[in-house]
């Protein structure tokens, strides 16, 4: 035998008679369960010789003996229940008044329905001496919200501090979200943030200029001269040597033309109208698309309008006997016609205003004077609609109707879209958009200079 392997062989031999010994302190000894069938009823358990599980005898002591009448309490009180290796009372903690803090388990001997088990202290004991006063904080809490709501599932809840969540001291918030846990493993295992957004609008409540009536004062000053187109080619102008009835139609189909045109062009295209005799519903019907749409060409979209003009001549026909509608809701209802045209048309033809006609120079211009706000705010208006509220509410009634000539005329000679000349405007020193675009570069395509609308 090799020399080096002697020692191994030598503890080898050294530890058979220990081994021997050990065997022979214990038994193996086979019990039965009274629960279970006779095959299974029998296995192998492991008894220390010096432990007896009788309980008359005087040799047990009091804390084997106390251990056993535990195992038979159990027993009793449970008869289907499976009763393992009970822990020491100690350890156990079943008794709340004679409890004491314990974290580690110990084997003790079983009987023949005895099977070892392992107990783990749990982290929501709140009778353990080494629980801090922030564990048994949120374990309180935990118990809290398990009663107001018996239904939720209540894992580990954070900090109370973290949490908030105090009802009364809650603040607004438009979201809510959660913190992954894993971000933060070492602090709680989640925590709310809350994000309030604030509006940057602001409501105001929007009233009349402070030098409303010394502006328009002085653009009426500026429009005596009575050299803007839509002094002389505007749409009131349409079939003024007619009778009321073709007057009033005249109107409404010059009003559909003007849509993004010049009244100069607008004006001619009427004017071709009158010289074919198509000043008249009937004449219109009996026309077909094709040619009016050569008619009154170059007017913006003229194929649309010269169908759109078509569709209300029949209308007027079939409804109202040849004239034109009466009422806000009756123009509206042609196709084509927006509430700029019907509110127009209705100041015109009928003589009844019920609204500012508000078109692109009257929107334009209103904002630079600052006249008008969005609702309840501070900022420009955006639509031609828009303008028309903001300027309902505060402008007279008795100056609905002259505001659109006078603004629409203002803005083709002084206030123009592009480049305004603010030198030869008589307000300039109270506008608050004076000089600030007149000095403007002048782009390289121009675009179409709009009219009326």
């Amino acid at each position: 035998m090799p020399f080096h392997l002697l020692p191994s062989r030598i503890g080898l031999l050294s530890s058979i008679p220990y081994m021997s010994r050990a065997r022979s302190a214990s038994s193996l000894i086979r019990a039965s369960r009274p629960e279970l069938s006779p095959a299974e009823s029998v296995r192998e358990v492991k008894r220390e010789s010096n432990l007896s599980f009788d309980n008359s005898n005087p040799e047990m002591n009091p804390v084997k003996r106390k251990r056993l009448n535990r195992v038979l309490e159990v027993k009793e009180e449970y008869p289907n229940k499976q009763v393992g290796l009970v822990p020491d009372i100690e350890d156990f903690r079943y008794d709340k008044n004679e409890a004491k803090p314990s974290t580690s388990t110990k084997r003790v001997p079983a009987s023949s329905s005895v099977r070892e088990v392992k107990r783990e202290s749990s982290p929501f004991d709140i009778s353990k001496a080494e629980t801090n006063s922030m564990q048994r904080k949120r374990l309180n809490r935990v118990l809290e919200v398990k009663k107001e709501y018996p239904n939720k599932q209540v894992s580990i809840v954070p900090d109370i501090e973290d949490f908030r969540y105090d009802k009364f001291e809650a603040k607004a918030s438009t979201a809510t979200k959660m913190v992954p846990s894993s971000s933060i493993r070492n602090s709680s295992p989640a925590r709310l943030e809350k994000t309030v957004r604030v509006s940057s609008i602001v409501k105001v409540k929007v009233g009349a200029p402070e030098n409303w009536e010394a502006v328009l004062g002085g653009i009426k000053s500026m429009r005596l001269s009575g050299e803007a187109p839509v002094d002389t080619m505007g749409c009131e102008k349409a079939g003024s040597l007619l009778p009321p009835k073709e007057k009033r139609f005249a109107v409404l189909i010059s009003t559909m033309m003007s849509s993004q045109t010049k009244d100069e062009v607008t004006h001619a295209a009427v004017e071709r109208f009158s010289e074919n005799g198509l000043l008249d519903p009937d004449a219109i019907v009996r026309t077909d698309v094709a040619t009016l749409a050569n008619l009154i060409k170059p007017v913006g979209f003229y194929q649309r309008k010269a169908q759109f003009i078509k569709e209300a001549s029949k209308i007027c026909l079939e409804r109202f006997g040849g004239d034109i509608p009466d009422s806000l809701a009756d123009l509206l209802a042609l196709k084509g016609v927006g509430p700029k045209m019907a509110h127009l048309v209705m100041s015109i033809a009928w003589k009844n205003t019920q609204g500012i006609c508000v078109d692109t120079h009257v929107h334009r211009i209103s904002n630079r004077l600052g006249w008008v706000f969005r609702e309840g705010t501070k900022q420009k208006t955006t639509t031609p609609e828009q303008t028309r509220m903001s300027l309902e509410k505060w402008l007279p009634k008795d100056e609905w109707e002259p505001i659109n000539p006078l603004l629409v005329g203002f803005g083709q000679t002084i206030c123009t879209p592009l480049r305004p000349k603010c030198d030869r405007c008589g307000i300039n020193n109270i506008c608050p958009s004076a000089f600030k675009e007149s000095s403007s570069p002048i782009p390289k395509q121009k675009k179409r200079g709009l009219g009326t609308t």
